[in-house]
């Protein structure tokens, strides 16, 4: 008598487990729903997240491309002090490294959004190219000791 029962209870048991584990295809399509939304929100989130990490760091890099205006402006004026075989040289060089700071401005300003993985690989190019471009500016004049 008493294995009936334990199977009765059992079978119940598993049966209200299922049951009450098992949704409608209704409850199906709301937890779909919702699921879809609430990854459209997070993927806007993202991309906007993303446009303002852009337009941050073009603000950066044209206030370093302006720094960069006003060292060439300095730099002009004490090459007026130097002699003249090195004020040609470094005259050349300062020339070079203007039009330089130019073509990276221009190249921020025409960046497009196109994607993380290609902002992000734009970005480290163009940081490296402003070291460079940095250290390039430090070392102008070094050779030439008057």
């Amino acid at each position: 008598m008493k294995k009936p029962i334990l199977a009765l209870v059992a079978s119940t048991f598993i049966t209200g487990a299922i049951l009450t584990s098992c949704k409608s295809p209704e409850e199906k399509v709301v937890n779909a729903k919702d699921n879809v939304i609430e990854a459209s929100e997070d993927l806007n989130k993202a991309k906007e997240e993303y446009l303002i990490e852009i337009e941050n760091y073009k603000f950066e890099t044209a206030q370093e491309l302006e720094a960069n205006d006003k060292i060439i402006a300095d730099l002009e004026a004490k090459m007026t002090h130097e002699k003249a075989v090195a004020k040609e040289a470094d005259k050349k060089r300062l020339a070079e490294l203007k039009q330089k700071n130019q073509e990276m401005k221009e190249k921020i300003d025409k960046y497009k959004a196109e994607g993380k993985e290609k902002w992000d690989s734009f970005k480290a190019e163009f940081k490296h190219d402003m070291e460079e471009l940095g250290k390039a500016f430090k070392d102008i004049g070094k050779d030439n000791v008057n």
